[in-house]
Formats: structure tokens, sequence, C-alpha cells
């Protein structure tokens, strides 16, 4: 006989950076493990040390950072800590991105551009990744830029169903503030049977944030309008999509998007907005000057689907199972 057979267990690990916290705690709570104990600090030069407290041989590691301000740092500290964990003999290595950085970068508009979010899957995979697990990408064709499986999770449920306990669905139209949201918000229509109308809008290619919209397809008069996006960055575009459809006689209109990025003047444009409530899920943290005006703002928390996905990934199971019913 030749060779050693091993009857061991396998062994769940789970770890995060300093990005988002209290997201890695309740993605723990749910899958009833403890974050393991980290040292991270930040030298003078600003260069990140990285030191897990516990052996990660021979585990199945998972770590958890979203890519939130200031973005270049966490992403940074999220390279180094999945070569840490490489370099620990680790026997897997999945990487959950809740919120992934550069993603509006997934292609060349125009000449001698980056394609940044390749850059950063590639990143992720010199690093040592394995496989990475996030949470509705800004195309779905980012999937591609990482070379091994991805697993990518689906707000649609946790959001859609908020929105049709609370709103009379008689009276709902689901609104797709530019062409490109259009899949999204079809999914919505057929979750919540309801119609579809659509926000055209023009970008200006040469000053960044800068929208100017023009028409609403479809009929919205009198209807309470759920504008649906990806992510809300500072705000202009869905904020100039929600008056155009006060314009055409919208009774109301409530905002929901899996990601609050929310910088810059984003804070005061949801402020002063006609929308009645701006519903986010928890992939990143919501910016100091918003957290005191949670009663126009609702965080739904995302940790329970990051956690099934983790449980199915670790038991070999289907993360695809858990939104079937798409």
């Amino acid at each position: 006989m030749t060779g050693i057979k091993t009857t061991g267990e396998k062994k769940l690990m789970f770890f995060s950076g300093r990005a988002h916290p209290e997201l890695a705690e309740e993605v723990a709570q749910q899958l009833g493990v403890g974050v393991v104990p980290t040292k991270a600090f930040d030298f003078a030069n600003g260069e990140i040390y990285v030191r897990y407290q516990e052996s990660a041989r021979g585990a199945d590691c998972f770590l958890i950072q979203s890519h939130t301000a200031p973005i270049n740092k966490w992403i940074m500290e999220q390279l180094i800590m999945i070569d840490a964990l490489k370099r620990a003999s680790a026997r897997s290595i999945t990487v959950i991105v809740p919120f992934y950085g550069y993603a509006r970068q997934d292609k060349k508009h125009r000449g001698r551009e980056p394609i940044s979010a390749r850059l950063i899957a590639d990143l992720m995979r010199t690093a040592g990744a394995d496989r990475l697990l996030t949470v509705d990408l800004h195309t779905d064709q980012i999937q591609g830029f990482f070379d091994g499986p991805v697993d990518h999770l689906f707000a649609l449920p946790l959001l859609a169903d908020y929105v049709g306990a609370k709103v009379d669905r008689e009276k709902l139209t689901v609104v797709s503030p530019d062409a490109g949201r259009v899949r999204v918000a079809d999914r919505w229509c057929d979750r919540l049977g309801a119609p579809l109308a659509i926000v055209h809008k023009r970008r200006d290619k040469d000053v960044a944030n800068q929208v100017t919209v023009h028409e609403v397809v479809g009929e919205v008069k009198g209807r309470v309008c759920v504008l649906v996006d990806d992510m809300i960055d500072t705000g202009g575009t869905i904020c100039a999509a929600a008056d155009a459809l006060f314009a055409h006689g919208a009774e109301d209109v409530i905002v929901t998007a899996t990601h609050g990025v929310l910088s810059g003047p984003a804070a005061d444009r949801l402020k002063n907005s006609r929308v009645s409530e701006f519903v986010f899920t928890n992939t990143l943290p919501t910016p100091g000057e918003l957290s005191s005006d949670l009663d126009k703002i609702k965080v739904l928390s995302i940790a329970p689907t990051i956690a099934s996905a983790v449980r199915e990934v670790f038991e070999d199971g289907s993360v695809t199972s858990l939104f079937d019913e798409q």
C-alpha cells in the first residue's frame, strides 16, 4: 500500500477585513461561527500588515471584504489577506465581495481606457483566491473575468418582497432608470405582477456623473413607481429619474438599490428628493451623515443570503437553488 489515508472532517473558517465588520459579524452569526481573530494595522507610510491569530492549515476559508471607501485601501487589504491565507496552507479560499469595486469599468467605451473590473478579478486570482462570491454585479459579464467559480447572488427577492408587502400591488409600476436595467426590472415585474416603465436618459461621456433625463416610456400617472437599480453613487441619476416620474404624474416614488455607495453630494440629494423611501441592502455601510436620517432610508440585511450561499459552497450544495423561484 502506498500513501496515507486520513479521516479528518472539513473545517470552515470565516475571516473579515476591516472595511465593514458589522456585516461580517451578521454573516458569522447566521453561520453559527466566529470571525477568526486577525491582527491588522497600517504602517506610518500606509502599508498594510495582516496576521491571523489561528491556524488556517487545511481549512476551507471564507474571506469577506466589501469595497467601500477608501476603496483602494480595502481592495489592497483583501489581496494581502488572500495571500496570507495561501501562505498559511488553506485548503481553499473563497473571497466574498458583497460590493465589487471597479465594476462599472467593465468594458472600453473609447480607446486607451482600461478594463479595471477584469484587473480586479486577475489580482484576486493571482493572490490565491479559488472562488468568488459576490452580490448583484453591475453587469453579468464580470463573472467571466474571474478564472474560477463565481457565485453571483441576487438581492431581488429581499428587496422585492419588502416593497411588495408595503405597497398596493394594484397601483404598482416597476421602473428601470435606464435601458441597462430593463432586464432586472423585468424580473421585478414577474415577481410582483406589475407593469414596466423605462426612463430614457443620456449620459455626458466627458463629464462624470452628469445625466440628462429625456422621457418616460410607459404609464406612470397616478401610480406608485418603484425605481430599481444595482447601485446609487452620487444620486444624480436616480433623483433625476424620480423627478421625471413626478413630472409625468406619478403618485409616489420608491427607490431600491442593492448597493448604497452614496458618495459626494448623495446625502443632500437623497434628503432633498421627493422620493418617499430609499431601500438598500447592507452590502456597504451607510455613510455617517445619512445614518441619522433613517426615516427616509431603509437598510435590509443581506447577511442571511450570503450565509446561505457560504453554507451551500462549504457543503458542496447548490447556490443556484437559493434563487430558483426567480
